[in-house]
């Protein structure tokens, strides 16, 4: 495998995403190599985050590097100042771009014009980062990924979008519950479909929470309001009201079914109150590996270069 940049799992083969969920379970075995000793990440972050800023600072230093945060009135990036100008300075002083941006157009800027790898941290079409720790906590919790069915229930959003096309890389069945309003982009559903083909597994779109969840192995969730959705939110929360995960709806999964919710949850909407600390949550496990499958990435794209 050589990766430049991890902008989306759509650049990545089918074996590559399998590869590096394995690596993501070596870093969490004890296996953490010094691949960032003496480099410098640069955590350029247009939006607030928990788990993401603190799983790659945390990372990067147990690598052996260290970190810059850059919040968006630090950079003003693409409103201050044009992303191709960013991209030319840090390519300058610093040794990775790790981006968490609301255009995904500006991920693509920061590659175009750095020489660095830069990492997607969250954009508004993906987030790899999110969708390989998901498959690791799926595959230490359920064993084999290939056959899983995995259910996703909500907005097609970006969560939704890179999950469906790391569950269909690693053969695993994903089936989505949402309006028909919100379903997955064509880009990411396409690139997932075509994944499924390769992997022979089944990729389905249903307006039925009740129908996805059937005898499912996962069941996952995500917030109906996004950052950037807020002016929406009170017609999202009257079209997603039936789609709140609860308990009742997981008694239509597997007895042995898990719960997953990348967080921050908001109970109450797209969640019964006590679903993350549902018998069947494994939520916290997910968000543990944010890090280790970070690493893992950090690890790739440092080897490379």
């Amino acid at each position: 495998m050589k990766l430049n940049d991890f902008l989306w799992l759509g650049d990545l083969a089918s074996d590559e995403v399998a590869e590096i969920v394995a690596k993501s379970r070596a870093m969490k075995e004890g296996v953490t190599p010094k691949a960032m000793d003496g480099k410098v990440a640069a955590l350029l972050f247009e939006k607030p985050s928990l788990r993401t800023r603190v799983s790659f600072e945390v990372g990067v230093k147990q690598m052996g590097g260290s970190c810059i945060y850059l919040s968006q009135s630090d950079v003003g990036l693409g409103t201050r100042e044009p992303a191709e100008d960013v991209a030319r300075v840090l390519d300058r002083l610093v040794d990775v771009i790790v981006a968490r941006v609301f255009s995904h157009r500006n991920l693509e800027i920061l590659s175009e014009y750095s020489t660095v790898p830069v990492v997607n941290a969250l954009s508004d079409l993906a987030h790899p980062c999110q969708a390989i720790g998901d498959l690791l906590t799926m595959s230490e919790h359920k064993g084999d990924l290939g056959g899983l069915n995995v259910a996703y229930v909500g907005d097609g959003n970006n969560i939704a979008s890179s999950l469906a096309i790391a569950c269909s890389a690693v053969g695993a069945n994903f089936a989505i519950a949402s309006p028909p309003k919100y379903k997955v982009p064509d880009i990411s559903w396409e690139t997932a479909e075509r994944r499924a083909a390769e992997k022979e597994t089944k990729l389905s779109w249903t307006e039925s929470p009740e129908a996805a969840v059937e005898g499912a192995d996962i069941v996952y969730t995500d917030v109906w309001i996004s950052m950037g959705d807020e002016e929406e939110a009170d017609e999202r929360r009257e079209i997603f009201e039936s789609y709140r995960v609860s308990s009742g709806l997981m008694e239509r999964a597997d007895k042995e079914a898990v719960f997953m919710h990348d967080m921050p949850a908001h109970r109450g909407e797209e969640i019964e109150d006590d679903m993350l600390d549902h018998p069947q949550s494994v939520v916290f496990d997910q968000a543990e590996n944010r890090l280790h499958a970070q690493k893992a990435i950090l690890a790739e794209l440092m080897t490379n270069d």
